[in-house]
């Protein structure tokens, strides 16, 4: 069975759906390539994601001794994560509600077979 490496990033300040249009770019590539790929995205999402390979791939180096060269990137996604709701005051006495949504991003990182 191949390896598998997880890297876990919670609460990230942006919203999943944001968030899933960089992880739809980088989804099955090899992960040194991904990396280069979000460090020239213009989205603030790709930052937050290019950390995230950056540091799944430093886990499989240093804790499973793996080659970052055989890694790629089997499967990444973004959940909701919870609602920060605050209030923007409106006409008549009424307000707007505002929602801060964030998300949980995982990625697993496998080695290519053989």
């Amino acid at each position: 069975m191949a390896t598998e490496v997880k890297a876990y990033l919670r609460h990230c300040g942006i919203s999943a759906q944001k968030v899933r249009l960089v992880l739809d770019t980088v989804r099955g590539k090899p992960a040194v390539e991904a990396v280069t790929m979000l460090k020239f995205t213009p989205k603030l999402a790709a930052r937050h994601v290019g950390k995230l390979v950056s540091s799944a791939i430093a886990n499989a180096e240093e804790n499973f001794g793996l080659s970052r060269d055989d890694l790629y990137v089997y499967q990444i996604t973004a959940d909701e994560a919870p609602t920060r709701k605050w209030r923007r005051f409106g006409a008549r006495g009424r307000f707007k509600p505002l929602l801060r949504r964030s998300s949980h991003i995982t990625v697993v990182l496998r080695e290519k077979g053989n």
